[in-house]
């Protein structure tokens, strides 16, 4: 919604097609959880403490090369997860000229949010702040939502020169009932300055290493699409490896159920991020007057909706797999949020 109470975006799971289709919000910090128990549930070692700079390729693997002149050990793939800068990647970074100001921040009980919504406001397009439930990062842990503003890269020194109270006085002054999670909010340290970079490396595969997510191709997250795409991309990875018959084929399988639904989310982020950060009058307009009504009617609704799931142009038929079973989901969350209340 921008600052007039006009509506900018509003999508819902409804329009779907799908029974009691929902998303969920999660933070990163609860995937790196259950990949990390993964990890130590397979008795996987972890090494860290190094900066990677490279690699080299023998004939039989592949070397991870160190800030410090050392190599590791030969390892039959690298599989580079690592985001938008990569080292294993040439292609020009892109930074946006947006970023933005995040913080995890507990919700209590009488907050005015609605913890089933993805709720956003916007000052044209060159002031945004949103709120999105996150649920919690472990069983005993508080609810928590995703705090996040929109700032300019080049404006972000300027603003850890500014008063934390006048930058708190900004977001009310767009977003009044931020209040009650701008109050929990008493450190700078509390906010992480994430930037953004809209690139698609053009050789996602190469002899004995794979990219994928954000090392494979990055967008703003105006669809809210990166953790979705990078599982999609890992799921992709884990087929291709079991059905291959070389190492090669494996990842080529992999990147070739993925790349359309790749290319064509890289386009639609690049297309929509004007209308949502930039310092323009008009696209804002655009976006408000006519954008926003068309995607009330239908089928623009149901469209608008598969972009905002993640759902168009079909990537879960290419990997093999069919939409969740929404209502056995929604049971488990319930029965698990009463054994927790209990």
């Amino acid at each position: 919604m921008e600052e007039h109470g006009r509506t900018a975006l509003d999508a819902h799971y409804d329009q779907l097609g799908l029974v009691g289709a929902f998303g969920i919000g999660i933070h990163r910090a609860s995937l790196f959880n259950v990949l990390y128990r993964a990890v130590q549930d397979d008795g996987i070692a972890i090494k860290t403490g190094r900066e990677i700079t490279g690699s080299t390729l023998s004939n039989s693997g592949r070397r991870l090369t160190f800030d410090d002149g050392s190599e590791s050990e030969e390892f039959d793939l690298v599989v580079d997860a690592s985001g938008w800068s990569s080292v294993f990647d040439p292609t020009p970074k892109n930074i946006l000229e947006f970023g933005a100001l995040w913080a995890s921040l507990p919700l209590e009980p009488d907050d005015p949010f609605d913890t089933g919504l993805l709720e956003q406001r916007y000052r044209r397009a060159a002031q945004m702040v949103g709120v999105l439930p996150i649920g919690s990062r472990s069983d005993k842990g508080p609810a928590e939502a995703a705090f996040f503003w929109s700032l300019k890269v080049s404006d972000y020194p300027k603003w850890r020169d500014t008063p934390l109270e006048e930058w708190k006085a900004e977001v009310r002054a767009l977003w009044p009932e931020t209040e009650a999670l701008l109050a929990r909010i008493t450190s700078r340290d509390q906010l992480t300055f994430a930037r953004y970079a809209h690139r698609t490396a053009k050789r996602p595969v190469s002899e004995r290493m794979i990219m994928i997510g954000d090392a494979w191709h990055s967008a703003s997250p105006q669809l809210g699409q990166g953790a979705n795409m990078a599982l999609l991309d890992a799921w992709s990875l884990k087929r291709g490896l079991a059905e291959g018959r070389t190492l090669d084929e494996k990842l080529r399988l992999a990147v070739s159920w993925r790349r359309d639904h790749v290319d064509l989310y890289q386009w639609v982020t690049a297309f929509f991020t004007p209308l949502y950060q930039s310092d323009g009058k008009y696209k804002p307009l655009l976006r408000d007057r006519v954008l926003a009504p068309i995607s009330q009617i239908w089928p623009v609704s149901r469209i608008q909706s598969l972009l905002m799931s993640g759902l168009f142009g079909w990537p879960l038929a290419s990997l093999g797999l069919s939409a969740p079973d929404y209502s056995a989901i929604s049971s488990e969350i319930s029965a698990s949020a009463s054994s927790l209340s209990q």
